[in-house]
């Protein structure tokens, strides 16, 4: 019987058999293969987590108990279950379902999420304040993976967790994988208990020997499962989190919804942290997901019978093109050492990874660490550069001030994604950065035009005795050019691209195309402006500003930043003794919406046609662009 038209919310599942609650998570599933594979999305981690997503909707009353998800990645099956199953296919879609869990969407969704790590302390939160309130009569149950085990910020809620002794249920979906295999010493810790049958055997046996003891054994097993569990996590991988205040149950089958309900049902009655350690196959399901996790972590359409990507746009992507620059500079210079934060195929390292393996380091999801590792590194000699996306810098904001740019320490940040990213929407938009950047003294700022002016960069940045960061967008596919010889660009000067009057158009990153179209329009109509590469944001090229004020009345500036703080801040700041008339492009001083890139420009107003039409309202006598 179709079990998912009998769903309309989580409320119906309480009704629901084992069979019947098997036979809904496979019709989800199905679901979130046939949307997916037509739209897109993260799949891989949301077909790993359909069993215990409908095993824990079938023990909890939500929205009154609160399903806390870490990132959200696994978050597909929520929302079929949470009244959201008719419009599901519109998720990652403009003006659809967002791809992670949006409190804005729906009562079910407790917080929204995007970046990792943060669901402990969220459920921490709510478990406290109710408690203060007087209101505590749900429960709160964090689900986070096992890769965001390596974020530090998950350990320092546990850590206070485990001293308040705060009922809180903690689900580890432990699938190996971040969007890679996970890294680090926990890894391995939880990879010893997986594959080594003979400590599970040892276990056992110690179980059995405890409860032949005279009395204590048959008095201890008296006392409940969780002192069970504890013993047995004595020779597993709970007793680490024993040791942080949280009772340990598992390892629980995560795709055995009979044995998921039975492992909640006894974490929440424990009245103290409990950690419920679920293993799930990534994927799980889809054969080609299964095998190749990583590639269907985020996905674009694909064909479902083989799983190769339907039609994409052809050509080299900016990150390919660092990703390529890179390998090259490292091949001239021994010190080049490569600095990721759980991405190596997102920042474009994997051709540096397979070439120099002991060169590259995958810090895991710890961008803070990564940033003061890449310091000690520079200060050992080495030319560090941290591969990172724009939004998840933001994390270790601290760290570029007090550890790499108070101490002018070198080193390269290559933020990937930077200005809008599309589906993804607000939690993965790089639209902060000239502006978080530009604030930080001692700090260099560039942002290429080109792939061409990426590779350029990257070879100053390296050579350059000080801290540099380098933004530049996703993807937008070109064909690649390799220069023969990598030029120095001398730090804090832009570049004339068209000599004109009256209006000069300076753009920085993807501004300059817009401004290179934006002149065309106007040349059509009669006028005849000024075209300029910014190239950095940090340093101004002043003497440049300082003549174009001189000869031109009017500048218009063109980012893909907020203008709050931005490239066009810096130079409205610099010419505010001038009598220059200045107009500012660039992104809005709100949160933008996700959907497609160009669609999103286009809302905002920042396109060719709506800055010339701009630059002519206040020149008459010319023609308007339609």
């Amino acid at each position: 019987m179709d079990q998912l038209s009998r769903i309309c919310g989580p409320s119906d599942l309480h009704s629901l058999t084992i069979a019947e609650l098997q036979a809904l998570a496979d019709e989800i599933r199905e679901v979130i293969l046939s949307c997916v594979s037509e739209v897109g999305g993260h799949l891989a981690a949301s077909l790993g987590a359909v069993e215990l997503t409908v095993a824990l909707h079938s023990v909890l009353s939500s929205p009154r108990d609160k399903i806390v998800w870490d990132v959200g990645h696994q978050a597909y099956a929520h929302k079929i279950i949470t009244g959201r199953a008719e419009c599901f296919n519109t998720i990652r879609q403009y003006g659809g379902l967002s791809g992670f869990p949006c409190r804005f969407e729906s009562e079910h969704d407790v917080v929204g999420t995007g970046h990792a790590s943060t669901s402990i302390s969220y459920g921490l939160g709510l478990v406290e304040g109710a408690r203060l309130s007087g209101h505590a009569d749900g429960r709160v149950v964090c689900v986070l993976g096992d890769g965001a085990l390596t974020g530090g910020v998950a350990f320092e809620a546990m850590n206070q967790a485990g001293q308040l002794r705060t009922p809180l249920v903690v689900v580890l979906n432990d699938n190996q994988m971040s969007i890679k295999p996970n890294v680090g010493a926990f890894q391995l810790h939880l990879n010893r208990f997986r594959l080594d049958p003979g400590l599970t055997r040892l276990r056992e046996d110690m179980e059995r020997t405890i409860a032949r003891i005279p009395a204590i054994g048959a008095r201890a097993y008296s006392l409940g499962k969780d002192v069970k569990e504890s013993m047995k996590a004595f020779l597993g991988p709970g007793l680490i989190f024993e040791e942080l205040g949280f009772a340990y149950i598992g390892v629980v089958n995560g795709h055995d919804i009979g044995a998921l309900r039975e492992a909640l049902r006894q974490a929440m009655d424990t009245g103290r942290p409990v950690l419920v350690h679920v293993r799930t196959i990534k994927g799980k399901g889809y054969e080609p997901a299964e095998e190749r996790p990583a590639e269907y972590h985020g996905t674009g359409p694909f064909e479902r019978s083989n799983g190769e990507r339907k039609a994409h746009a052809s050509g080299t992507t900016y990150t390919e093109a660092f990703g390529r620059v890179l390998v090259r500079a490292a091949r001239r210079d021994p010190r080049v050492v490569a600095i990721t934060a759980a991405m190596t195929q997102g920042t474009g390292l994997e051709e540096f990874e397979a070439e120099f393996p002991g060169r590259l380091y995958d810090v895991g999801i710890a961008e803070e660490h990564a940033v003061v590792f890449a310091a000690g590194l520079s200060l050992a000699g080495m030319k560090p550069v941290v591969a990172i996306y724009s939004t998840f810098l933001q994390r270790a904001f601290d760290m570029l001030v007090q550890d790499v740019a108070l101490q002018h320490i070198p080193v390269v940040f290559a933020l990937d994604r930077a200005g809008l990213v599309g589906d993804d929407g607000p939690t993965h938009h790089g639209a902060f950065d000239l502006s978080y950047l530009r604030l930080i003294p001692d700090l260099v700022v560039m942002a290429p035009s080109s792939q061409a002016q990426l590779q350029h960069m990257v070879h100053t940045a390296l050579d350059y005795d000080g801290p540099v960061a380098i933004r530049y967008p996703r993807g937008l596919a070109a064909a690649f050019s390799e220069p023969k010889k990598l030029k120095k660009i001398a730090i804090g000067t832009a570049e004339v691209l068209r000599e004109g009057r009256e209006v000069a158009l300076i753009g920085i990153g993807t501004g300059v195309g817009l401004a290179l179209a934006a002149a065309d329009l106007l040349a059509a109509a009669g006028l005849q402006p000024t075209v300029v590469d910014g190239r950095f944001v940090k340093p101004l090229d002043t003497a440049l500003l300082d003549e174009l004020a001189d000869t031109h009345p009017r500048i218009v500036t063109i980012e893909e930043n907020v203008l709050a703080g931005g490239f066009g801040s810096a130079v409205a700041e610099h010419l505010a003794d001038s009598p220059v008339r200045l107009r500012r492009f660039g992104l809005p001083d709100r949160f933008v919406a996700h959907g497609d890139r160009e669609r999103l420009l286009a809302d905002l107003g920042l396109t060719p046609e709506a800055i010339a039409a701009a630059v002519l309202e206040r020149q008459p006598g010319l023609a308007r662009i339609s």
